[in-house]
């Protein structure tokens, strides 16, 4: 069994086509799990949400945290104040506030949930903590909780890691649209289970990302600050 997860795609459909292509070179997988964050940020939020709906066959997409605060703008009328929402509009509102906030994962021949994947945008339990690369084996568990799981796949941070808690395969797949790690390459992660081993692995794709296509997109896309918004790509860290 295979799944891909990918991440934080942030309005950035020029960086979700380039992983998408690379979908297709490399499947068929058994599933397809976007972790959230899809539209704030980048140029183009509305084609993102057509690009997923689209897909065929359909990923399953979750909730992030910029997707939640979309939603909330929106029913507390403030959706004026941003690019995104005026951009996807009511019926993308709704589509984001329809989103699952996680995606459970039993592969064949395993012990649910002792052997499941759990794929979730920040963590098991909220949109909003960090499972830090820099946090220690206490703060990880602390976050994680009575959570059971062989493997949790996620995102929210754009840091590309892979840690082992315990018994448990920690995966950051980073970011589709806009990595932190100081890559500025699109990311994704594959994750497949060994029935023998009855384990799971995690690989960390990145792809040449489409930068000056993507820098002429937001030129000209009426993103209230477009070069800024550039230079944060183009830096791709804090």
């Amino acid at each position: 069994m295979r799944i891909a997860v990918l991440s934080d795609v942030h309005g950035f459909d020029l960086a979700l086509a380039t992983v998408f292509a690379d979908l297709d070179a490399t499947g068929p997988y058994d599933e397809v799990v976007v972790a959230g964050d899809l539209c704030e940020v980048g140029p183009a939020p509305a084609r993102v949400l057509a690009m997923l709906r689209e897909r065929s066959p359909a990923p399953t997409v979750l909730m992030g945290n910029t997707d939640r605060d979309l939603v909330e703008a929106a029913l507390a009328g403030r959706s004026g104040r941003h690019f995104a929402a005026a951009d996807i509009g009511s019926e993308g509102i709704a589509y984001l506030a329809a989103l699952p906030f996680d995606r459970r994962i039993a592969p064949p021949g395993g012990t649910s949930p002792e052997d499941d994947l759990l794929v979730v945008h920040a963590n098991p339990h909220d949109l909003e903590r960090k499972l830090d690369p820099a946090s220690s084996d206490r703060e990880l568990r602390e976050t994680l909780g009575d959570t059971r799981a062989a493997a949790i796949a996620f995102g929210h941070i754009h840091i590309a890691y892979t840690r082992r808690l315990n018994m448990t395969l920690l995966v950051d797949v980073s970011a589709v649209g806009n990595p932190k790690d100081g890559d500025l390459r699109c990311a994704y992660g594959v994750l497949t289970w060994d029935a023998g081993a009855r384990a799971w692995s995690a690989e960390i794709r990145r792809l040449p990302y489409p930068l000056a296509e993507t820098a002429a997109e937001i030129r000209a896309s009426g993103l209230p600050d477009p070069e800024k918004t550039l230079r944060k790509l183009e830096r791709a860290s804090y």
